[in-house]
Formats: structure tokens, sequence, C-alpha cells
């Protein structure tokens, strides 16, 4: 009996950025999912619990960039999840995706951070999308992706998924 891996894509997203991005992430694990046989799932920060945590083989954490931080909804998935997860999904893969405002690198910092203490093992380079939203209407307004942009999100959820399917990571 073949056992399926599981790679879990955890997101929050107030203005659709970040919903693109996971959107393309999830594409491209869909891509390598026929090759890899990894079983893919997609949750709102809000819906996913520790179990999902526990049952998954591999991460994809995305969120938008909130006052230089992780959204509140992903640190709230954290809070809920991080300690019945503590030390019980050491070393397994995790990549991160961010849509920043301005600079995003702090975001991305929190998220290192948090994996680390899960000890985590992150496995690809942090895609970091900046849409330079600056006034308050910029900031509240409806997001766009860039292709390019939406590109590396794709290419980060295809070798995810055929890295946790394979075993590689």
């Amino acid at each position: 009996m073949t056992t399926h891996k599981t790679l879990l894509i955890v997101y929050h997203s107030m203005t659709g950025g970040t919903r693109q991005m996971v959107d393309a992430a999830h594409q491209g694990a869909l891509a390598a999912q026929a090759e890899s046989g990894v079983h893919i799932k997609v949750l709102h920060a809000s819906e996913a619990t520790p179990a999902d945590v526990l049952s998954a083989d591999g991460y994809v954490f995305a969120t938008p960039e909130n006052l230089a931080a992780i959204s509140g909804q992903l640190k709230d998935f954290f809070d809920r999840c991080y300690y019945p997860a503590l030390d019980r999904i050491n070393g397994r893969p995790y990549a991160v995706m961010v849509c920043a405002g301005s600079d995003g690198t702090n975001a991305v910092r929190q998220l290192d951070r948090i994996a680390t203490g899960w000890r985590l093992k992150r496995v690809a380079e942090p895609v970091l999308v900046c849409t330079w939203a600056q006034t308050p209407e910029a900031i509240a307004a409806p997001k766009v992706i860039g292709l390019e942009d939406l590109k590396r999100c794709e290419e980060l959820g295809e070798a995810l998924a055929c890295g946790v399917g394979m075993g590689v990571f």
C-alpha cells in the first residue's frame, strides 16, 4: 500500500494578493501531483488545525505583510498550532511567500523564526512580492500580482510538491 504524502499550504489574504500567490503555488503543486503522488491541501489560516499540521509532510506558509509583520490571522494559526506540533514535525520542509507593501523581510524573518522553533527545514528561497502600496487607499485596494511573480509562486509550489512527494527533503 502506497502512503501518500501531503503538502499543506496555509495562508491569509486581505486584499487578494497573497491569495493569487497561493493559487499559483497550488497550480504548480497540482502540475507535480501526477509525478510525485503528493496530496495538496490549501487552508485559510483560520481553518488550519494542529491535526492538519501534524498530518502534513511539508508546508508553504503565505501571508501579507501587515505593519512590517505577518498577518494576525497567520499569527493566530501559529498560536493555536505551535505547541501541539512542537517536537512532532522536526525536520519537515517548508517555504514561505509574502505579499508586501514595501519590504516584507521582517515578515519572512518572523516565519523563519517560528519554523526554527518547530525545527523545520527551509528548502527554498522565500517568494517575496512587493506591491509598493504606500497610501491608505493603495494599501486597502485589491491587489493584482504580476505574471512573473505568479510564475515564481507556481515554480515554488511545483518544487515543494515534487520534493515532498518524492521524499527528497
